[in-house]
C-alpha cells in the first residue's frame, strides 16, 4: 500500500503554477470554505490583495485604481504604509445622469491615499458620456489631458472586473450608469465583462464596442501595456469575466479565490 501525506498548502501552490503556465499570470490563491457567503468572500480574497498591495507599491510610484466594489472592498483592508512621492490616480469617471459619484469614487481614492501617504488625483467626468463627440472634445482641454496623460504613464493599475452576472453587483450594473438599451446592446455584443468601464468580449477584442466610444475609461492598450496589472477577482460567476481579461493581456498578477481558481483550470 502507497501511503502519502499532502500538504493541505499543495493544492493551491499547484493551481497557481498551473495558471502560470497555462496564462503566464502570476497567481495568488485565497482559500476560502465552499459555503462561505459571497460578500465574506470577497472580502477575504480582499485582505489578502490589501496586504500584497503593500509589498508592490513603493516610492516614486504611481498607481491607477479603478473604483468599484472590488477596490472598494480592498480599500477597507489597506494597512499604512508610508510611500514617498507617491501618486494614486482615478482611472475612470464615476458621474452619472442622477449624481456626480464624486462620494464614492472620492472614499475610495481617499482610503488608499491615506494609507500611503500619496497624492491623490480624481478624475471628475462622467463614467460614460452621452455623445463620443463630447467626450473628445473634453479629452483636448489641458485640465483633463493631464489626467489622461498620467494614466498612460502608471506602474501599477488596480481594478476588478466587472460583470453583469457576478453575485456581488458589479458598481457599474447596479448604480444607474447604464440603461436597459445599453445592457442590451451590450449582451448582442457579446461582452462578457469591464475593466474602469471599457468593456470587452471573451476572446480580449474590445475596440469595435460602440460603449467603449462613449467611455471614460483608459483604452484597453493603455492597461495593458502597464507593468504590473493587479486583478483581484472573487466569485464563480466572474469566471467568464476573467478568461476574457486574460485574453486581453490584461492582468499580470492575480488575486483569486481557491474555487474560482480552480474552474479557471479546469479541462
Amino acid at each position: 500500500m502507497d501511503i502519502r501525506v499532502t500538504s493541505p498548502t499543495e493544492a493551491p501552490q499547484r493551481i497557481e503554477g498551473a495558471i502560470k503556465e497555462r496564462f503566464g499570470v502570476k497567481a495568488l490563491i485565497v482559500p476560502v470554505p465552499e459555503r462561505t457567503s459571497h460578500i465574506d468572500r470577497l472580502d477575504r480574497v480582499a485582505v489578502t490583495a490589501a496586504r500584497l498591495l503593500g509589498d508592490f507599491f513603493s516610492s516614486n510610484m504611481t498607481m491607477g485604481i479603478a473604483w468599484g466594489s472590488t477596490t472598494s472592498a480592498v480599500s477597507r483592508h489597506l494597512i499604512k504604509k508610508s510611500v514617498p512621492n507617491s501618486e494614486v490616480v482615478q482611472l475612470n469617471g464615476a458621474g452619472n445622469d442622477h449624481s456626480t459619484g464624486v462620494t464614492y469614487s472620492s472614499e475610495i481614492l481617499r482610503r488608499f491615499g491615506e494609507a500611503f501617504g500619496a497624492q491623490v488625483t480624481h478624475f471628475p467626468v462622467p463614467a460614460f458620456f452621452d455623445d463620443p463627440t463630447t467626450k473628445a472634445a473634453l479629452w483636448r482641454e489641458r485640465s483633463t489631458a493631464r489626467i489622461v496623460d498620467l494614466q498612460k504613464k502608471i506602474d501599477i493599475a488596480l481594478f476588478g472586473l466587472g460583470s453583469i452576472k457576478a453575485e456581488v453587483p458589479s458598481q457599474v450594473y447596479i448604480g444607474g450608469y447604464l440603461s436597459d438599451d445599453d445592457i442590451s446592446v451590450l449582451s448582442k455584443d457579446g461582452v462578457v465583462g469591464d475593466v474602469a468601464t471599457v468593456f470587452y468580449r471573451s476572446d480580449g477584442s474590445w475596440t469595435d464596442i460602440g460603449l467603449n466610444l462613449r467611455s471614460s475609461g483608459p483604452g484597453l492598450d493603455v492597461i495593458s501595456r502597464v507593468p504590473r496589472k493587479l486583478c483581484v477577482v472573487s466569485g464563480i460567476s466572474r469566471l467568464e469575466s476573467l478568461k476574457g481579461a486574460l485574453a486581453a493581456n490584461l492582468i499580470t498578477d492575480l488575486i483569486i479565490d481557491e474555487t474560482t481558481a480552480r474552474a479557471l483550470i479546469a479541462p
